[in-house]
């Protein structure tokens, strides 16, 4: 009886990136296939079907063997099942651990935990990823997350380590990490028109500014936790809003400093003394969980709304919040001038970020 034999025989492993770009997309050996045909593969190296549907099964069955040595990257290096070349290596760990960003956006700030797993086949209708795209997404956040938690040192730099990935993708794994521990709400209405990158931007910004390791930079949850000491003096801002002659003294400076270099000057002065409560007052209850949590909703609702419909521009923006930071320094009686360029440096870069006029 005569028996048919699929052999590959090689030294270095054959990795198909446009094969694995599939494979990590969720897509069946039959559906790879036929995805394969239609870009033209078998006229391109005149295989017959049955030859593709065997390349692609055995190149399955490589990904899946390399699967765990993916979970922690650098046994990758040194492993000696596979002969893969370096820039080969980096190319898989990268790619596997990619994300898709509409897919992150519908789990930024949620708890990695098996409830938000269960939505999985919901959020994977809603954006277009695969299931199977979508479990291996949440459950590399979920292993970053798990590794680097606990550890001291720089968060961005501790991934990088750990996971081998560029810089980039560091920052925003680094991103993802510290909306999970901290839970900010990015899923109301509200806020959908905000991009994950927006988000990263942002969380790139209170990482190096309110965290503990803004401070120090070797203690544990250094950059993932908010710097409680911070946020507690945060309450001696509201000085600038509660002492109505610094109020006064403020509203004057700043509009003394924008008046004739701007068409919104008539909106900035009449709504000066409610934007200003506004900042000031999500400062000072930055100490609830809460409240941190309700962070970038607060910063939409008390500032860039009312702003937006007084029809401010990007620039408008710019100017009145450079002024508005700089002006409290000239103020007689306010003493809190370290606290608040930490507090307003950090909410001016997510404002310009977050103000899409």
């Amino acid at each position: 009886m005569a028996v048919e034999l699929d052999v590959f025989v090689g030294n270095t492993t054959i990795m198909d990136e446009e094969v694995y770009q599939l494979w990590l997309d969720g897509y069946t050996v039959n559906d790879a296939v036929k995805v394969r045909m239609e870009g033209g593969v078998m006229d391109e190296c005149e295989a017959s079907a049955d030859v593709l549907q065997s390349d692609t099964m055995d190149q399955y069955r490589t990904f899946q063997m390399c699967e765990r040595l993916l979970h922690s990257p650098a046994k990758l290096a040194n492993q000696l099942l596979f002969q893969i070349p370096p820039h080969r290596q980096a190319m898989l760990i990268e790619r596997y651990y990619a994300f898709d960003d509409a897919f992150v956006r519908e789990v930024l700030g949620k708890k990695l935990s098996k409830g938000t797993k269960k939505d999985l086949d919901d959020i994977g209708a809603k954006t277009g990823v695969t299931l199977k795209s979508c479990r291996r997404q949440f459950d590399n956040f979920k292993r970053v997350f798990k590794v680097v938690e606990e550890l001291k040192g720089p968060l961005v730099e501790n991934i990088r380590h750990h996971f081998l990935l560029s810089d980039k993708l560091a920052r925003d794994y680094a991103a993802i990490v510290f909306f999970a521990n901290n839970r900010f709400e990015t899923g109301k209405r509200k806020l959908q028109y905000l991009t994950f990158q927006d988000f990263a931007f942002c969380a790139g910004q209170l990482i190096n500014s309110w965290t503990v390791g803004a401070l120090d930079n070797q203690v544990e949850d250094m950059d993932v936790d908010l710097d409680k000491e911070f946020l507690q003096e945060l309450k001696e801002l509201k000085i600038l809003i509660s002492d109505k002659d610094l109020l006064d003294q403020h509203k004057s400076l700043v509009c003394t400093a924008l008046r004739g270099k701007t068409k919104a000057f008539n909106e900035m002065e009449a709504n000066f003394k409610n934007l200003s409560r506004g900042l000031v007052n999500i400062a000072a209850k930055l100490t609830n969980t809460k409240d941190v949590r309700d962070f970038f909703i607060d910063l939409v609702e008390k500032f860039i709304e009312p702003c937006r419909s007084d029809r401010w521009t990007a620039g408008d923006m710019r100017l009145y919040l450079t002024h508005y930071t700089n002006s409290a320094h000239i103020l007689d009686t306010f003493k809190h001038q370290v606290v608040w360029d930490r507090y307003m440096g950090v909410i001016k870069s997510c404002i310009f970020k977050m103000y899409h006029d």
